[in-house]
């Protein structure tokens, strides 16, 4: 048997997993990895802590392999999978110059609405697909050089090195010899031109950094690299893949053609829809990116990234305490015939597409005496379907392409009531493949791919096939819902009007 190792390396604790040559899970190793969530809205890791935090997990997951019967020498291939938009500077000696400022820092609020003023939404939008926003990476870059003289200097020098997590870590573990991103990862900085495949100077220029060091851009299938990972194997293993992660759990999830789309139900959440091999520009609130790509073919994508989703029931354990375990929730949803009138707007960091509303503040509208924790939970729960469904109709408007079935994975993914309400409410098959860790089979298959280990896209869609199929009942009232969704949308708050 064949084995391909994917490294997932998340916000929260990094996971590695061997994958054999039918997709299946075999070995696994996760280590956690802690977050400095800081004062004003700024949140950052230690950039080292990320490496040893990846060797960490190879190390387990190794162990857990050859206490299987796992042989070293038939695993082929590597592939990362990272956080996106969280990224480092180092220098010419792989020393880090500042920490990692991760994708959650809210620290360029200023910085994004003086550049809105300014008049450079259109040109921004226009190369990279993004809006202007402190959740990509470049508005972050530039509160460092504008507020660090140690970081303006090395930037203006040509010294500092800027990299995604996906380009440390393949630095750091071929000892400087490798300095790449992959096109997805590239695609979420606002330094990249989605059409030219390419960084752009012209944006550099806008943003005052014109002498910053970039990595090479290639496809998300490609060789990167080789490395032994400090040692842990006896001789060098390729890397043939990096992508990000909501992109490589698009891959996991088999959305290889246009109109197929995926959601990843995690704390957040991110939609991501397959529209084929040309960028389009969003017209409802959509951002355009790299889907995925290979050495021969390369897939846009619309993203639609939702802030808050199973924070809000995380929320209501801890803060209100309405249940002791999360899993509780789909039993009290269902102890009620509807939400009572009740609708929670998750906005506790704002409201992200297709509304664009950083400041935003949650709340819940429709309480009476009549309300009890039942409804406020099922409101939770809906708010999550509402949020996705308002995702796919703008997604549709701007493709013309009629959404075909939705991939779900992630977390709140084994919560039925969700699934069915989901269903119902988008008309169309919800489908789960099962398997936890989609993002790090996203990025084995694309890693496999390269070293011929899978023959070809028809090869990975016959794999991993056993899908749980969640299809609409035809029930018409959770139109009738989502219609009272959209009107407490339009009056609370701050009167955003949606797209």
């Amino acid at each position: 048997m064949t084995y391909i190792l994917a490294i997932d390396q998340g916000t929260s604790s990094t996971k590695a997993v061997l994958f054999d040559e039918m997709g299946k899970p075999f070995a696994k190793g996760t280590e956690q990895l802690k977050t400095n969530y800081l004062k004003d809205g700024f949140v950052e890791q230690d950039p080292e802590e990320i490496v040893s935090n990846v060797l960490t997990s190879v190390e387990k997951c190794l162990v857990d392999f050859k206490e299987k019967g796992g042989k070293l020498e038939s695993i082929k291939a590597c592939g990362i999978t990272n956080q996106r938009e969280t990224f480092i500077l180092w220098d010419g000696n792989g020393v880090p110059i500042c920490n990692a400022i991760v994708w959650q820092c809210k620290r360029s609020i200023g910085i994004c609405e003086r550049l809105r003023k300014e008049g450079h939404e259109t040109l921004i939008r226009s190369r990279t697909g993004l809006v202007i926003d402190p959740y990509f990476s470049g508005t972050k870059l530039l509160w460092l050089y504008e507020n660090d003289q140690k970081i303006k200097q090395a930037i203006d020098e040509g010294t500092a090195r800027f990299g995604t997590v996906d380009t440390w870590l393949l630095y750091k573990l071929t000892s400087g010899r490798s300095y790449f991103t992959d096109y997805t990862n590239a695609s979420r900085t606002l330094f990249f031109n989605l059409n030219k495949l390419d960084w752009d100077n012209d944006l550099l220029a806008t943003f005052g950094m014109p002498r910053l060091n970039l990595p090479t851009a290639k496809p998300s299938s490609s060789l990167f690299g080789e490395t032994a990972f400090n040692g842990l194997l006896q001789s060098p293993l390729k890397i043939t893949a990096m992508i990000g992660d909501s992109h490589a759990a698009s891959f996991g999830e088999g959305c290889f053609s246009a109109g197929t789309a995926k959601a990843t139900l995690g704390t957040g959440c991110s939609i991501m829809m397959n529209i084929g091999d040309r960028p389009k520009e969003s017209k409802n609130g959509m951002v355009t990116t790299i889907c995925w790509s290979t050495e021969d073919k390369i897939q846009y994508g619309f993203e639609g990234v939702i802030v808050t989703c199973g924070a809000t029931i995380e929320w209501l354990k801890n803060e209100l305490q309405l249940f002791s375990q999360s899993e509780e929730t789909e039993a009290m949803a269902t102890a009620v015939e509807d939400n009572g009138g009740v609708y929670l707007i998750p906005a506790f960091s704002g409201l992200g597409a297709p509304h664009w509303d950083m400041k935003r503040k949650a709340s819940i509208a429709g309480l009476t005496f009549a309300t009890h924790k039942n409804h406020i939970v099922r409101a939770a729960l809906e708010s999550i379907p509402y949020q996705i469904k308002d995702v796919i109709v703008a997604m549709e408007s701007d493709t013309t392409i009629g959404l075909r079935q939705l991939m779900v994975d992630g977390g709140i993914s084994s919560n039925n009531f969700i699934l069915r309400f989901l269903a119902d409410l988008l008309e169309k098959p919800v489908i789960n493949i099962g398997i936890t860790d989609v993002s790090a089979l996203g990025a084995a298959y694309l890693a496999g791919l390269h070293q011929k280990v899978f023959k070809d896209l028809n090869h990975l869609s016959q794999l991993n096939s056993e899908n749980k199929v969640t299809a609409p009942t035809g029930d018409d009232k959770t139109k009738i819902w989502y219609q009272g969704w959209k009107q407490v949308i339009r009056s609370s708050g701050n009167n955003h009007q949606p797209y």
